[in-house]
């Protein structure tokens, strides 16, 4: 076989070699294919393999941790979350309808192939300024396939978060995240075993588009790469599979079901016989395609949506079939389970593939890729920022910070998303985090999705401690316990040693993070080769992260809405100038050393915050995020307005500094005293700031009046930032 063959479907030549020397012959032109996809970085995690065992990923709540479509946890009385996160960034890319839609619908298939049924969808969402306009012609294009998608689905889109930065510049991240609910009994996995069983496709037809897709999501954009057709999603469809799988699930006629995602029918079927220790065996006549013609290659390399593979019990298929005619789906038996640990592929009886499965799934490469810290570090780690100060007047910086699209109102998105479809969103997309009910019992479940990517760009390893702290915060303050979260982790070129050292670094801190605050890791996704003509994102380690509410009545809000509430500070009164929205914004910078949070105390606060909660001496909590202290304030007080005196500290770091470990919390004037004295049993730093009164916002620091702004300016400009953008 020719070289450019295998180099033109992303193999090396001592892939190939090793391909050869596992099948004891040479490979024809479909097992190539096939070991083409199931060896891309996409299917196989070759690079990222010896990084992620380094993640904990067990606990008491984890019912099911990596490996399967979906992770799962336990929220007591026999019920359970399902959640993943995934990426659909190249597909967004070159088609960002599209390519967000059907990221939509491959992360919803993950969660209801589990048995569950999904209750909501989150998105994270990073793109280059909307200053320049295919930046607003991507975002337009991915938001409204996130809508169209969830919208017809009818599943709501309750939160995410949105970034903009120079570093997407054609290479948007587009992070889909799902959340469902289960029973335990429920619980389904993606296996093929049982001699005889039956192997059968179900749900839309198998078209030519999306061939070589996971191929496509593991090499750089570039003028060069050949994108394949991006499949097109039908919801519809979507909804009508959801359906019927979970009816079948709960029939207990299936064994095994999987997603058909990235390498369609290949990854399914060698997946799901590589789990089972068993082989499967196809008869691709069978398949029902919707084109004339498709060869063997297409039918297993196929990536159109709204599919699955299941393996039901021998006896038990006209069940399937009747249960898949009730929904007007086709399932049709293409194949049964073998005990020889063969991928054996037929057209018309004439044998056309046969491969060990282990060979496609276990005995896939593993790189221990050279890692070097790149030069840019220490140059910026050492950057010195004491000499910084206040630009303009305080006012002004609020002003264009809250103005800035990363820190502004993302309500010209989210408002178009049915976020109260179904009617359990309790707290809907502009909280911390999202917050739904559980029919049927007292609790709720809390969902976010986080990452500064400036902060992993300055310093990976802390980076990646905060972006799994921002997300415990941003839980804690709807009044959630921190479960587990799932991750969508997004570099660049991992052959280029400076972007392995960034990888090896950030999922070193997130692993840190998730062991110091009990919240392990139940699965997730890795991209990689996020580059642009050789430029690559910053490191985005994405934290999708969900939380419990034992107890519906305890949501905590994150504004002020009456005049007398009694503002708090948990946490240091300053925070630091290193990769804060102010040096970028003001002194075109991004700079500095981070520095390292305490998990332990971070602990002892997010624990101060729900005893101060769950003893109901809490109204309002939101975490000091992006822009600083004057920021959450000024987000707090969109509807109240408050006067502030802060005692001593520098008037930039004070206002303007940034540091994770803090939070803003409120208390009724007549429940203060019991905070600060709930505050010393914990050993936590806690200054009370002021009070809500009025129409402005007013902050005094080290007795000098710094900055007093009407609610009325802005709050219009904290609102409309975006839309004015969009929409002009």
């Amino acid at each position: 076989m020719e070289p450019k063959i295998w180099r033109d479907m992303g193999l090396s030549d001592d892939e190939y070699q090793r391909i050869e020397k596992l099948m004891g012959r040479e490979p024809n032109f479909l097992e190539v294919g096939i070991f083409s996809v199931m060896w891309s970085e996409h299917c196989s995690y070759k690079t990222s393999k010896p990084v992620l065992k380094k993640f904990p990923t067990e606990g008491p709540q984890v019912l099911q941790g990596p490996g399967e479509n979906a992770g799962i946890v336990d929220i007591g009385d026999d019920l359970a979350v399902a959640f993943k996160m995934e990426s659909h960034n190249h597909p967004s890319a070159v088609e960002p309808y599209q390519g967000a839609a059907t990221g939509v619908g491959g992360i919803l298939r993950d969660v209801f192939t589990m048995g569950a049924r999904p209750v909501a969808v989150l998105n994270s969402l990073r793109f280059g300024p909307l200053t320049e306009e295919n930046n607003k012609y991507l975002l337009d294009g991915v938001v409204s396939g996130i809508s169209g998608y969830g919208n017809s689905i009818g599943i709501p889109t309750v939160g995410g978060d949105v970034y903009f930065h120079s570093s997407y510049n054609g290479n948007p991240l587009v992070n889909a995240m799902a959340i469902g609910l289960l029973e335990h009994k429920d619980i389904a996995k993606g296996v093929a075993t049982g001699v005889g069983n039956p192997v059968m496709v179900v749900g839309a037809k198998t078209g030519r588009d999306g061939i070589h897709g996971a191929t496509f999501a593991s090499v750089e954009l570039s003028e060069e790469a050949q994108p394949p057709a991006v499949q097109a999603g039908d919801p519809f469809m979507e909804k009508l599979l959801m359906e019927a799988c979970l009816e079948l699930i709960q029939s207990g006629a299936v064994v095994g079901i999987q997603d058909m995602g990235a390498a369609g029918l290949t990854s399914s079927s060698s997946e799901m016989a590589s789990r089972g220790n068993s082989g499967i065996e196809m008869e691709l006549s069978l398949v029902p395609c919707r084109e004339t013609g498709m060869t063997p290659y297409e039918i297993m390399l196929s990536e159109s949506q709204e599919r699955m593979l299941i393996v039901p019990q021998a006896g038990r298929e006209k069940e399937v079939e009747e249960v898949f005619a009730r929904w007007g789906l086709e399932a049709t038996v293409v194949g049964r389970v073998t005990d020889d640990g063969m991928l054996r592929l037929l057209e018309k009886g004439r044998l056309v593939a046969e491969i060990p499965v282990k060979a496609l799934t276990d005995e896939a490469p593993v790189y221990h890729r050279p890692s070097q810290e790149p030069d840019y570090y220490q140059k910026l780690k050492n950057t010195k920022l004491e000499n910084i100060e206040l630009k303009d007047s305080a006012e002004n910086v609020l002003l264009a910070l809250i103005s800035s699209p990363t820190i502004a109102s993302k309500e010209w998105i989210y408002r178009q998303y049915d976020y109260q479809v179904g009617t359990n969103t309790v707290v809907a997309p502009g909280g911390d985090a999202a917050v739904l009910r559980v029919r049927g019992t007292s609790k709720a479940i809390a969902m976010t999705t986080d990452c500064n990517s400036r902060y992993v760009y300055l310093d990976p390893y802390i980076g990646g401690i905060l972006a799994v702290v921002e997300a415990a915060q941003n839980i804690v303050c709807v009044g959630a316990k921190p479960l587990a979260i799932t991750d969508c982790l997004n570099f660049g070129n991992p052959e280029r040693p400076e972007i392995f050292w960034q990888f090896e670094q950030a999922c070193a801190g997130v692993a840190e993070a998730c062991r110091a605050l009990n919240t392990p890791v139940t699965g997730g996704n890795v991209s990689l080769y996020n580059e642009t003509l050789g430029q690559a994102v910053y490191p985005t380690p994405m934290i999708g992260m969900i939380g419990l509410l034992k107890d519906l009545d305890q949501v905590l809000k994150n504004q002020i809405t009456s005049e007398g509430e009694q503002l708090y500070l948990v946490g240091e009164r300053e925070g630091e100038l290193a990769g804060s929205e102010y040096l970028s914004r003001f002194e075109q910078l991004e700079a500095g050393s981070l520095p390292e949070p305490d998990l332990k105390e971070i602990q002892k606060r997010l624990d101060f915050i729900l005893e101060g909660n769950k003893q109901g001496l809490l109204l309002a909590a939101h975490d000091i995020s992006e822009g600083g202290l004057a920021v959450c304030l000024a987000e707090m007080t969109i509807n109240c307005g408050a006067e502030i005196n802060i005692e001593s500290g520098n008037q930039l770091k004070v206002l303007f500094g940034e540091r994770l470990g803090r939070i803003i919390v409120t208390a009724p004037k007549e429940k203060s005293a019991a905070l600060e004295t709930l505050a010393r049993e914990y050993d936590i730093p806690l200054t009370h700031l002021g009070s809500s009164k009025g129409k402005n916002l007013k902050i005094k620091v080290a007795g000098q009046e710094c900055l007093d702004v009407p609610l009325s300016q802005y709050r219009p400009l904290y609102e409309s930032a975006i839309r004015d953008i969009m929409e002009s």
